[in-house]
């Protein structure tokens, strides 16, 4: 592409060198730099891409995006702007020919079932007639390609890419989901989205925002600043999130179990098989069937009926959409077992999320509920004595571990879960204590895998097992390492083993 096409519509300070040329790639990583690229260097949030434009021209970039001095090199052209983040995504947008122009694209955010919904309405989509494509915290997936997840939400170069990928390969409706990490870091600032949808707010991520209220002005920038031609599905049924439909003049679908909504329900009735329920939508009503657990699940298949309303999705389309999806990778997930034990993984990694899964677990209780959860290191530390007291409140027996500490001590993180736990209420036991029989206690194993296996051995058929924390995760992060570890695969390797022992 030609660099002055490039920049069209971005405010340069000054340019140094040749303005004409042929710009072949764009890169903020000097690693992936090749020759002809143009590598923007931009503050990240532990290394400056300053530093390392000497490794991208010796890669043989030729263009160099910069927001501060740089000693200048022959032969090299050096653009100045403001400030290179957010210069990423224009020139994103530019150098990939503005893809989401050409898709109907679905904005999903909130603090909890952003991957929920997604899946929900690319099933929905899908029984529609259309080609949907997913960005998401699990993978990204279009047309028969599945890419790991760099980020929930891509940067810039990688979302534009591959937006213009997907447009290319005959996508017609894209889903994302829309982190408020991304939303701060204008990553999707560039996107032209149909529809944003808020699924609802509470606690988390405080380690990056800093309060509760920058949590939500990222958020909040996304349907007040970034939506100004879309349609915005709100969750009625959360007062954060409904707060915002003052400030919005755009079109407004409401979604909600409590109350008055746009896209509301009734007759329902929540087992362990699933979901069954009337929707009302439009002044017509459709009855819809789901093998997802719990009330929370509910109202996020009542958001994914509001966003495919846009689309006049038919109704049957809409049912039949809901009833195909038939669990959500590490979303309060049945893990199948010879041993007649009801174990689920669930992804909730906040005191709200955590909460939400045992309150629908206990409504299913015919034994004890047996919870093992940790907490993420170098993440948000006011929520550990949160989560510890929740579990522990929630739960008969609770065993704290290790989640992924990254650079903590997983010793240090454990006793800030602890910090929560009312002693009064709920006593500490060594784990050589707990068995088939023990309630009102809790214990620390530390190592993620003999904490799953002391559950699965001390559980009884009556009992129901909530593994919390990784979900769909497959690796367990230690330091700068990445070891293999699947919650779901752990429990099932504890299970058979468990069988073995009882044989014998």
């Amino acid at each position: 592409m030609e660099l002055i096409d490039l920049f069209n519509n971005i405010s340069v300070l000054d340019m140094k060198g040749n303005r004409r040329g042929d710009v072949t790639f764009l890169s903020h990583d000097s690693r992936t730099v090749t020759p002809g690229s143009l590598f923007i260097a931009i503050e990240g949030l532990k290394q400056d891409g300053h530093v390392h434009v000497p490794e991208a021209l010796a890669r043989g970039a030729r263009y160099v995006v910069h927001d501060r001095d740089l000693p200048y090199r022959e032969g090299v052209t050096y653009i100045r702007v403001a400030d290179s983040r957010s210069a990423l995504g224009p020139l994103a947008r530019n150098f990939y020919g503005d893809p989401s122009g050409r898709l109907s694209l679905i904005g999903v955010t909130g603090t909890n079932g952003k991957t929920t919904v997604c899946r929900l309405l690319e099933s929905i989509l899908s029984e529609a007639g259309h080609s949907v494509g997913v960005l998401g915290t699990i993978n990204y997936r279009y047309a028969g390609t599945v890419l790991p997840a760099s980020h929930t939400t891509p940067e810039p170069l990688e979302l534009q890419r591959i937006l213009r990928d997907m447009a290319d390969s005959g996508i017609t409706h894209v889903v994302m989901e829309v982190s408020s990490h991304a939303l701060a870091l204008r990553r999707v600032d560039q996107c032209r989205f149909d529809v944003g949808v808020f699924t609802n707010f509470s606690q988390d991520h405080l380690d990056y925002h800093g309060t509760m209220s920058d949590y939500f002005q990222a958020k909040r920038r996304f349907f007040t600043e970034l939506l100004k031609d879309s349609s915005i599905v709100l969750n009625a049924d959360d007062p954060s999130v409904i707060s915002l439909i003052g400030e919005i003049s755009k079109r407004v679908i409401t979604f909600g179990i409590e109350g008055a909504a746009d896209a509301a329900v009734d007759n329902y009735r929540l087992t362990l098989d699933g979901i069954e329920a009337t929707a009302h939508l439009k002044e017509q009503s459709f009855v819809i069937a789901s093998r997802l657990l719990g009330r929370h699940n509910l109202s996020n298949i009542l958001a994914a009926i509001a966003a495919a309303s846009v689309f006049e999705v038919p109704h049957h389309a809409v049912a039949a959409g809901i009833a195909a999806v038939k669990g959500v990778r590490g979303r309060l997930e049945r893990v199948d077992n010879n041993r007649s034990l009801s174990l689920f993984v669930d992804y909730a990694h906040t005191e709200d999320a955590l909460r939400k899964v045992l309150a629908i677990l206990g409504e299913f209780r015919d034994g004890r509920i047996i919870t093992v959860f940790g907490c993420g290191g170098d993440r948000d530390r006011l929520k550990r004595p949160l989560m510890g007291r929740t579990a522990t409140e929630l739960s008969d027996m609770t065993i704290v571990t290790s989640d992924n500490p990254r650079m903590e001590n997983p010793l240090s993180i454990i006793s800030e879960i602890e910090e929560g736990i009312d002693k009064t209420a709920v006593k500490k036991v060594l784990p050589v204590d707990i068995g088939p029989t023990e309630t009102g206690i809790y214990t620390v194993i530390p190592d993620r895998r003999s904490a799953i296996t002391a559950a699965i051995r001390a559980a009884t058929p009556r009992d129901i097992i909530l593994i919390a924390g990784k979900g769909h995760e497959d690796c367990q992060i230690v330091g700068t390492l990445r070891f293999p570890f699947d919650d779901r695969a752990v429990a099932e390797a504890a299970m058979a083993g468990a069988l073995e022992q009882a044989a014998s």
